[in-house]
This record gives C-alpha cells, sequence and structure tokens, in this order.
C-alpha cells in the first residue's frame, strides 16, 4: 500500500470533496481518499492506493470530478 498527497486547487465546498473523493475512488487500486479542505486555496488529497498512481490518471479524475486541478 502506498500514499500519496496532492495539492488540488478549486475546491471550495464538501460537494467539492464529495466529487473528488468519488473519482479518485474510481481509479483501479484506489482504497481510500481523505481530503483536508482549505476553501479557495490549496486542499491537500490523500490517496491510499495498491501502487503509486499516475499524476496524468489523478489530474484526470480531478477533471472529470469538475474544474479541479493539481497545484504547481
Amino acid at each position: 500500500m502506498t500514499t500519496a498527497t496532492y495539492q488540488v486547487t478549486g475546491m471550495t465546498c464538501d460537494h467539492c470533496a464529495h466529487a473528488v473523493t468519488e473519482e479518485l475512488t474510481n481509479l483501479d487500486g484506489v482504497r481510500g481518499v481523505t481530503i483536508d479542505l482549505q476553501p479557495g486555496g490549496e486542499s491537500a488529497v490523500t490517496v491510499a492506493s495498491e501502487a503509486p498512481l499516475p499524476d496524468e490518471a489523478v489530474a484526470a479524475a480531478l477533471d472529470e470530478a469538475g474544474d479541479y486541478r493539481l497545484a504547481g
């Protein structure tokens, strides 16, 4: 099991956090998602998975969830 924390922009509320959690959970191998929501700033999104996830897969899941982006 591995964990990675991503800084994500565009999240403003619990609805955003739920949408991001749902899309990331749909990625193969993801076992859990936790979010430290910082409305209007960079929220920390921690993903536990069986193997490291490609940044492209995480970015695609964020895009599918809404207007959310990896910071940096």
